[in-house]
């Protein structure tokens, strides 16, 4: 008959013994009491242990003090045991073998069964291990953070095999037999080495406290472990690992924000230097157009504009061979002499202006002429940039038709273009204006270059001409007006005269030359001013950009035909205007005064 090893039934036959463990143990569910893993039957769990938890031997159920039959039975039940288990661990059994005994000393040959305490049917574990581990002790397994006192050796006990045992003598043990020695457990952390395993546990458990997963209250002083990265100290390794883990983290964030802030600098530096660049392209590109328009581009001055201009004309069918050809001799004539060859002239234009007022304009109350001016436009070799140069000739028209003017000019003639652009370095060398010599580099002959006001006064003031500069450098009237500006003309021609309005005729022509008008990208000449029956002033400005100016010297002008030289103070509303008006002569040493001075500082600014 078999006694179930696991549950203790007895009285089974061989057969019924397979269907009770096949029933009642190999369905039913197990769990290992070393790790977690459950669900499983009792061979797989011991092929488990026997696999991964190789140093910790199972426990052999058997009573080792018991009579000659039960010997036999538990015998033949480890060999059927051990047969079924063969088929599934065969690997790992290959690798087990029991130890060779120790030779017992002297004193424990004596001992026998006998003398075994009481408690000699507690189960004991066999020093069953493999090759590599033999003579080694246990050690003890932590359940839930205990440690089993059931998988600890008895110590310093000599047991009788059955397997090895050559006689069966009332149960005595020979000292020529074979036996298997169980060593003392051992402390795995301090190696102190115990009387029983419930020693050891307790040893453990109120010795090495801080290591174990749930540390025991009242188990003395625990272990500190301070963190390497900062000075925090931990009492427990798990939280100290957690704690490396953030720090960790932490500096593995901190290296992405750098590379993304180096990122982005980088980015920022890029864009920054492509606007830098894109700024000093498009600055190139307006100060290119800048020089062009100004005529500061190195293209060639009036005889290059002239000459390029009549071949395109010839070209285009415009002018004939002939033409050009005579046209050509003209201007290198007059390059040469430097006097103006009159082809953009048209004289005449005060006095039809004053036999029409005359005649006409009873809206008028009075009406105010400068002295006898030319017109002169613009031609094929300044068209676009010349209009400075056009009004300097209008003004010296008048300068050179009035007795006093002419007799300290010399009896100059009408300069040409390139004349003009001469005597105005003449002006520089002699020293006027030396900011306005510096900006256009002391040159202006072969080029296009625009000049302004502050010209206008050096030359003149270079020529002994007494000239004043008055600048309204902002509007002073409603939707930016210059009210102003057309107060102070009419001061100007005006003024030694009565200011009674019975005494003053309709129409007075003075002996006071034109004013020089400039503004932004344009200049022009006032010749007159008309004060209106309600109190509106309107200017009359000769224009060099006008080609029509034929039309008013006609005996049948009209009233339509003074459009084109009206300008009422609603149609001025540039932001800036200067003038430059004339008002007699210069002694050597009032002309030696102004030398050095900046046109635009000795310039009287209306407030």
């Amino acid at each position: 008959m078999f006694t179930c090893d696991i549950c203790g039934q007895s009285g089974l036959s061989e057969p019924d013994m397979r269907t009770h463990i096949l029933i009642m143990h190999e369905e039913n569910e197990y769990n290992c009491p070393i790790c977690n893993l459950s669900g499983i039957s009792y061979d797989e769990l011991m092929f488990h242990i026997e696999t991964s938890h190789s140093e910790v031997r199972p426990v052999d159920d058997r009573t080792l003090c018991s009579t000659d039959e039960e010997k036999d039975l538990d015998a033949s039940l480890k060999t059927n045991r051990l047969a079924q288990l063969k088929h599934k661990t065969a690997p790992e059994q290959n690798e087990l073998e029991v130890d060779k005994v120790e030779e017992p000393k002297p004193e424990e040959l004596q001992m026998s069964c006998s003398t075994l305490p009481s408690s000699c049917g507690r189960p004991f574990r066999q020093n069953v291990t493999r090759k590599s581990e033999s003579k080694r002790l246990m050690q003890p397994i932590a359940v839930n953070g205990h440690f089993s006192g059931s998988v600890w050796r008895q110590p310093e006990q000599t047991l009788c095999d059955n397997n090895h045992r050559g006689s069966k003598d009332n149960g005595l043990c020979s000292t020529s037999e074979e036996s298997v020695k169980f060593d003392a457990p051992e402390c795995p952390f301090c190696g102190l080495i115990g009387n029983s395993g419930e020693d050891l546990n307790e040893h453990v458990k109120t010795k090495h406290s801080e290591l174990l997963e749930t540390p025991q209250k009242g188990c003395g002083k625990q272990g500190l472990h301070p963190c390497p990265m900062c000075k925090l100290v931990f009492a427990n390794c798990w939280i100290l690992q957690e704690h490396v883990e953030l720090h960790l983290a932490e500096s593995r964030a901190e290296e992405c924000v750098l590379a993304d802030r180096q990122f982005a600098q980088r980015l920022q530096e890029d864009e920054e230097r492509q606007r830098k660049a894109f700024e000093t392209k498009r600055e190139r590109e307006e100060f290119q157009k800048l020089q062009q328009q100004y005529g500061l581009d190195n293209h060639g001055g009036y005889k290059q504009q002239i000459m390029h201009n009549m071949e395109r004309a010839v070209a285009r069918g415009q002018m004939n061979p002939a033409e050009y050809h005579r046209r050509r001799a003209e201007v290198m004539e007059t390059l040469v002499v430097g006097e103006d060859d009159g082809r953009t002239r048209t004289s005449g234009l005060i006095r039809a202006l004053n036999e029409y007022y005359q005649r006409n304009g009873a809206e008028i109350r009075h009406v105010f002429l400068c002295a006898e001016t030319d017109h002169y436009h613009a031609s094929l070799g300044d068209k676009g940039w010349g209009c400075g140069y056009r009004n300097f000739q209008m003004l010296f028209s008048s300068l050179m038709k009035m007795e006093g003017y002419k007799r300290e000019l010399h009896d100059l003639v009408i300069p040409c273009i390139p004349k003009i652009q001469s005597m105005i370095e003449e002006a520089w060398k002699d020293g006027f204006d030396p900011q306005g010599a510096a900006h256009f580099q002391n040159k202006l002959q072969g080029t296009r270059a625009w000049i302004g006001a502050t010209e206008i006064y050096s030359l003149l003031t270079f020529l002994r001409i007494n000239c004043q500069i008055v600048d309204f450098h902002h509007p002073t009237g409603p939707s930016d007006t210059h009210p102003r500006l057309f107060e102070w003309l009419r001061q100007f021609y005006s003024s030694g005269r009565d200011a009674g309005p019975r005494l003053q005729p309709k129409v007075i022509w003075t002996n006071k030359p034109p004013i020089y008008l400039q503004h932004h990208g344009h200049s022009r000449t006032i010749i007159g001013i008309e004060e209106r029956n309600n109190g509106k002033l309107c200017l009359l400005i000769f224009d060099p950009g006008n080609h029509e100016m034929q039309k008013l010297s006609c005996r049948d002008m009209t009233g339509f035909s003074l459009k084109m030289i009206r300008r009422f103070i609603g149609s001025m509303k540039h932001k800036q205007y200067q003038i430059v008006a004339v008002n007699g002569f210069l002694s050597m040493e009032e002309k030696n005064a102004r030398k050095h001075a900046s046109a635009v500082l000795t310039a009287e600014k209306v407030p």
